[in-house]
């Protein structure tokens, strides 16, 4: 199938079968099945180990180890006086380890925290030695040595040959050169990991630079340095790939979720969603961006960057070299925020609750909110996370408003008579599937069901997206990107950037701050 293009760029769209074929070979149904049967699958048990990319060197497991030790001093001192012994012996035996610096001591003394405070009738006591038995030791089993272990690394093999499988029935199913394909995969699949490895890393995962930026940079490094073989482009399949992944990322915007923010974090999600959205969109059109631009950059500032972009860009056929663009602006304005905001926070003593809930509204990844908000307090760093949930969940609503109002306007332009038919034929039906999934997830299945199979899916849709930004950049000329729009579209992204930060805290004291409604009480 060849894909449409325009002036500016590919779309995020391909040529679709008409009649009853598109429900077999069409690649946005296709994305919808393959998502589905992915998600079935897991459901009904089939459940392979995802391998790991996490590590940290001696160098940075020694500054962890620093930080950890005022907190267990802390957390012996408060057991004791809860009279949690138990737990308070462990934790000792957790300092010692930690005094020694033995790395395989420290975690077998943190995973016996973590086990032993299960049992502790203190709830505060129980969670905060849970939290600490399961941080320190993950970093201390966070090994260079066991990424590449065979075991991992078979895990990647068995994963790859799974996507390739599973990936290549909707290449022939669309008409591609499965031979080609087969060929080409692997290639892409080997890029995509480097960039989960390389994401893995303690200190860049601190910063909250996530795997798409370096998929991208890997892609475009051998797109513009080294050249991509024309036998290679067959499996350079983005929007096949984005749109899979969205299906599976469904079912991980769960509305229950929304209920932990209670009525504050649901008011603050929709009034910064709707009234951020607005204004990006406003300022970029004045700015004189088009229509994609102007509503890629409005979702990824409003809602929760990243993925948001992504939703949007499937659901409104935006050209995806946009969508490059708008995502390494999102992962490069978030890591000077997300050190100078906490610093604000304690710096013009802004209460607590309000910097955590400030934080959720702002910043774009739930690790960045976590990351910042720890900087400022746990209360702080809970706040944000309740408010950082209720936005993500607005990810659907947002796609399937954005869906219906694109085709609509699009009809419009082109002087064609918008009936229910065309809104059906023009809508893009992968978000269907995505919608689906988060409601089935979200209220018909058992929880436990969700919890057990949240991090499996989690990890599948990581696949896709790795995969999807490895070929934006294998695709795409650095120029390109460099030179797109004369600045003009990082201006707006800044600009509507810092109109948020100000509206976000504006909002944060007003419902976190004792002005309108009592102060929550999240400790």
């Amino acid at each position: 199938m060849a894909e449409q293009s325009s002036g500016s760029g590919e779309k995020c769209v391909i040529e679709k079968p008409s009649g009853w074929s598109n429900l077999i070979r069409g690649e946005d149904w296709l994305a919808v099945w393959l998502g589905f049967l992915i998600i079935v699958l897991i459901l009904a048990g089939v459940r392979p180990k995802m391998p790991s990319f996490k590590w940290e060197t001696s160098g940075e497991f020694a500054a962890t180890v620093e930080k950890s030790k005022p907190k267990i001093e802390k957390f012996i001192a408060d057991a004791q006086a809860k009279g949690e012994t138990v737990s308070a012996e462990s934790a000792t035996a957790l300092k010692t380890a930690l005094d020694s610096g033995d790395r395989a001591a420290i975690g077998s003394a943190a995973k016996k925290l973590g086990e032993d405070a299960k049992g502790a009738k203190d709830a505060g006591v129980k969670k905060k030695g849970e939290d600490l038995g399961k941080k320190i030791s993950g970093s201390a089993g966070a090994l260079t040595e066991k990424v590449f272990s065979g075991e991992n690394l078979g895990k990647v093999v068995i994963i790859g040959i799974a996507f390739l499988v599973i990936s290549s029935i909707g290449i022939i199913l669309m008409g591609g050169n499965i031979g080609k394909y087969v060929i080409g995969f692997p290639v892409v699949y080997i890029l995509a990991n480097i960039s989960q490895f390389i994401s893995g890393n303690s200190t860049v995962n601190y910063y909250g630079l996530e795997y798409v930026i370096f998929a991208l940079i890997i892609g475009l490094f051998i797109s513009n340095v080294i050249g991509v073989p024309k036998w290679l482009m067959e499996a350079v399949r983005t929007e096949y790939f984005i749109k899979t992944g969205l299906v599976i990322l469904g079912a991980g915007i769960l509305f229950k979720e929304i209920l932990q923010g209670g009525a504050l974090g649901i008011v603050q999600a929709i009034c910064v969603v709707t009234v951020v959205w607005y204004a990006c969109y406003w300022l970029s059109k004045k700015l004189k961006l088009d229509d994609d631009f102007a509503a890629l950059l409005s979702s990824a500032v409003s809602i929760c960057g990243v993925s948001a972009a992504i939703a949007t860009c499937g659901a409104i056929e935006g050209d995806k070299k946009k969508l490059s663009y708008v995502t390494s602006l999102v992962l490069i304005v978030a890591v000077p925020m997300m050190i100078i905001m906490p610093w604000i926070v304690k710096t013009l003593g802004i209460p607590e609750l309000v910097g955590g809930a400030w934080l959720g509204g702002t910043l774009d990844t739930s690790g960045s909110v976590v990351a910042a908000g720890a900087l400022i307090s746990e209360p702080a760093m809970k706040t944000g996370v309740i408010v950082k949930f209720s936005q993500n969940v607005l990810i659907g609503v947002a796609a399937f408003i954005l869906s219906i109002w694109w085709t609509v306007k699009k009809g419009a332009a082109g002087g064609q008579k918008v009936s229910a038919g065309v809104i059906w034929d023009r809508f893009p039906k992968f978000v269907l599937g995505f919608i689906i999934a988060s409601i089935v997830f979200s209220f018909l299945l058992d929880p436990a069901t969700v919890k057990d199979t949240k991090g499996l899916l989690g990890g599948m849709r990581t696949v896709w997206f790795a995969l999807a930004f490895t070929s934006i950049g294998l695709e795409t000329r650095f120029t390109e990107l460099v030179g797109m729009e004369g600045g003009r579209p990082a201006a707006a992204f800044i600009i509507a950037q810092l109109f948020n930060v100000i509206w976000t805290l504006i909002l944060a004291y007003l419902l976190f701050g004792g002005v309108l409604f009592t102060v929550p009480d999240i400790k």
